[in-house]
């Protein structure tokens, strides 16, 4: 008898990594290529992390012309979005997925791979009884957002990458009239303060994120050189 597909999906937004298409912000404290480096190490932290989740269909979803990147990168299912930009990638996510059978969708970015996997938990359960699920950012964004239903407009006019984020996408849900919850805030790593920040805690806990760890360590020593 063949088992049933999961009925939850997490879907991790992501970009092939290449020289100034990603983290573009941490160009101050990092040459083009770590930046590179890093992002690699941060996507495959949160495939990993991801993973761990029981009974749930895991999935990147990326710019159409980058599948073939992403797919030769990472070991996990790579599915083209429809349309440009993060808030057509996001539309694409809940509309694929949701219409494939999963009841509930999370789709999560790709640079938070020291969140810890209960917050993901918590979010699907949260689902069960709103129809909208979202992770706050400390500086005005999410780190996720989750629905049981595509609503296309959702993500339309949407001020995406900005400190307005997530006050865009909560008039937008009122608007719709869907019910909200929210997980515990956290960070996700956009600017130089993050980046220390995540070394930081990476050091004292380099299990969170043993890629992305790893690399960091090697950063410290030489940041560390330079004082």
């Amino acid at each position: 008898m063949t088992a049933a597909p999961p009925a939850r999906a997490l879907v991790i937004m992501a970009k092939a990594a290449r020289v100034g298409h990603v983290k573009t912000r941490l160009a101050s404290v990092l040459s083009a290529d770590a930046v590179v480096a890093l992002y690699r190490c941060l996507i495959e932290d949160t495939v990993a992390l991801v993973r761990t989740l029981p009974a749930t269909r895991v999935a990147v979803v990326c710019p159409a012309g980058e599948v073939s990147a992403l797919a030769a990168w990472l070991e996990v299912e790579v599915v083209a979005q429809d349309g440009n930009g993060l808030a057509a990638g996001l539309a694409s996510a809940f509309r694929t997925f949701l219409g494939g059978g999963c009841g509930r969708v999370v789709a999560f970015n790709g640079d938070s791979p020291h969140l810890p996997r209960s917050t993901l938990e918590r979010a699907f359960e949260l689902l069960d009884t709103h129809d909208l699920v979202v992770g706050p950012t400390v500086d005005g964004g999410y780190y996720l957002v989750g629905a049981t239903a595509p609503h296309p407009d959702l993500f339309d006019g949407g001020r995406m990458g900005t400190g307005t984020a997530l006050d865009s996408l909560l008039e937008r849900a009122h608007d719709l009239g869907l019910s909200v919850a929210s997980t515990d805030p956290w960070y996700d790593v956009d600017e130089a303060q993050d980046l220390r920040r995540l070394a930081d805690e990476l050091r004292i806990a380099p299990a969170l994120a043993p890629r992305t760890a790893a690399w960091l360590a090697t950063w410290d020593d030489e940041r560390a050189g330079h004082e």
